[in-house]
């Protein structure tokens, strides 16, 4: 039997305040093309709206729809282009560069020198070092190792010369083939899901909640059960030095 990738299978939105982001699709990726449209109802045309602490020395972009909840803190160096809902008792973190498009949940941190970008991080999700977060989807408490990037663009992803579009990205579980419907798409990791430092997460990986993800790994695309722990192993040769 094929595995279930419905939302429901890698996440609990039981009481996420934007569940509707997820609500009746078959796919969990299919909410990253909603994510545009649902921060336009949320904060578009409200410019900054900012109950918790922006420091001196954060920049959010002039004329950017940004939300930035109660408690929540973007330290010196951060910068928001927008738009952007930032949520309750949330950290940007100096350095951070939180692009178009990017919903972090509340508790949630965004790190030093950490790109978010279309992408929806879960309440308590953690990319706190050099991360990127392109296109993706982090659950609930989700930590990312420093230097986990979360590739969101197949190298061999070339636009059509006739229509100036690049090709959907197909995955493969369980030998059936799914098409995304969508050129660019990152990492999805469910709830209590961790990586390695420098760990790569290649365009189209699924992994399930609570798994772990070995320090240095680079991951094909596809689906990676819950509970598991996916392992690197490699070998070193010593040699005397003359």
């Amino acid at each position: 039997m094929t595995a279930s990738l419905s939302p429901a299978d890698f996440f609990d939105l039981g009481d996420f305040p934007h569940a509707e982001l997820f609500a009746d699709l078959a796919f969990v990726w299919q909410a990253l093309p909603r994510l545009s449209a649902y921060l336009a109802r949320l904060v578009g045309g409200r410019g900054h709206q900012v109950f918790g602490q922006v420091a001196a020395g954060a920049f959010l972009a002039p004329g950017a729809d940004i939300f930035i909840g109660p408690g929540a803190v973007v330290e010196p160096g951060a910068y928001i282009a927008g738009p952007a809902y930032i949520g309750p008792d949330a950290r940007v973190r100096h350095g951070a560069y939180v692009r178009g498009n990017a919903l972090i949940g509340a508790g949630a941190i965004v790190g030093h020198a950490t790109e978010v970008k279309n992408s929806i991080l879960l309440p308590g999700a953690a990319a706190p070092h050099f991360n990127y977060v392109g296109d993706s989807i982090l659950g609930r408490h989700v930590n990312l190792g420093a230097g986990t990037k979360l590739s969101n663009l197949t190298v061999v992803s070339v636009k059509d010369p006739a229509t100036g579009q690049r090709p959907t990205l197909k995955i493969v579980v369980d030998g059936e083939t799914f098409d995304t419907g969508l050129a660019k798409l990152g990492a999805i990791l469910g709830d209590g899901a961790q990586t390695g430092c420098n760990s790569v997460l290649n365009p189209g990986v699924l992994i399930g909640p609570r798994s772990l993800v070995y320090a240095n790994a680079s991951l094909p695309k596809g689906y990676y059960p819950p509970d598991t722990i996916i392992k690197l192993r490699q070998w070193f040769e010593y040699a005397e030095r003359r």
